[in-house]
């Protein structure tokens, strides 16, 4: 659902906010330390030899700065970059298209690559690794084939679901890195420095407050900021206390673990209607009347990370943690399970 509040997908609302906060360099990129001083060094190198990076794949859960990487890495290389999603691309043409149009080193952004067609990935193959497309011309017995050469340039893709990714175009990846959730530290220097670029004054405990609500996720910290800004402004002096900021957040029905209603509904429905579990994916989907992607990109993740919900060959199973959170009691259960 987008209209959730904690949602960690883009909704349209976040596309004017999230251009004006996102960091420009690696120095000011928070979080992600490992993936960040890797990328410093592969950056520092290739520049210092002057040739294009190693084609980049970035992954991981949605909202956790993937697109916000690609631009930092476009900037720290001193090149534009071109960005394009999976699904946008129909037609070969279009994919030829762009390539012949990037400039020396320039950088080529794919979200959501793991929803290009068969067809454009396999034009895509010969692009990276020997810069050239393989163009058909004609049709029938006088068709050939014509080699086009292009610039040397650097592909970043980023995907939520890297396991639907075709081995072939993984392999072709030199630089891979999984982003994780964010650390409530982190997530808390986020909170300020957007607060700073917004102009809202922020007290630390209400920094810290949000940045305990935000799922890990930097996009949820910087939405629940602007909801909290807006509360702060209309039902207090402007600056957001802890206190304005816990009553704004009541008000969203955002608990302390940075649970929505939607998050309750799925916990409730597998401990309720299932017994805890295991249940099926689908199963669970057609309960609440909710896509299985969506269920298994935005929902599950975060719910399995912090430990609510456990992954099982027979399917998902509510944790004690979960049942503890609605004050139940955890039944015995099969340890084979767990």
């Amino acid at each position: 659902m987008d209209d959730r509040i904690v949602t960690a997908a883009r909704v349209d609302e976040d596309a004017q906010y999230e251009a004006g906060l996102r960091p420009r360099a690696l120095d000011e990129y928070i979080g992600q330390n490992r993936v960040r001083e890797n990328l410093q060094v592969s950056i520092a190198a290739t520049r210092r030899r002057g040739e294009a990076l190693d084609h980049v794949l970035l992954y991981g859960p949605p909202g956790l700065g993937k697109t916000t990487l690609a631009y930092v890495i476009g900037n720290e290389l001193g090149v534009p970059v071109r960005a394009t999603s999976g699904p946008v691309i129909e037609k070969p043409g279009d994919l030829a298209a762009i390539l012949t149009n990037l400039g020396e080193r320039e950088v080529l952004f794919i979200d959501e690559i793991h929803r290009m067609p068969p067809t454009i990935e396999e034009i895509l193959y010969p692009a990276l690794e020997d810069y050239e497309l393989d163009i058909v011309i004609g049709q029938g017995p006088s068709a050939r084939s014509v080699k086009v050469p292009l610039q040397k340039f650097t592909l970043i893709g980023a995907t939520t679901r890297a396991g639907l990714l075709t081995s072939p175009l993984r392999a072709r990846f030199g630089i891979v890195h999984r982003l994780e959730f964010y650390e409530d530290a982190d997530l808390e220097d986020i909170v300020r420095r957007s607060a700073r670029i917004m102009a809202v004054p922020i007290e630390g405990a209400a920094a810290a407050e949000l940045a305990r609500r935000s799922r890990g996720t930097p996009r949820i910290a910087n939405r629940l900021l602007r909801r909290v800004r807006d509360y702060a402004q209309v039902r207090a002096d402007g600056t957001i206390t802890l206190e304005v900021a816990g009553a704004a957040l009541k008000l969203l029905e955002v608990d302390e673990h940075g649970f929505d209603q939607i998050d309750r509904k799925l916990l409730r429905t597998i401990i309720d209607k299932f017994g805890g579990g295991p249940v099926g994916i689908n199963t669970i989907a057609a309960a609440i009347s909710e896509e299985k992607d969506a269920i298994e990109d935005i929902y599950e993740p975060f719910l399995i990370q912090i430990g609510f919900l456990d992954r099982t060959p027979r399917g998902r199973v509510a944790t004690p943690r979960a049942y503890g959170y609605f004050g139940l009691q955890t039944p015995g259960r099969d340890s084979r399970l767990w």
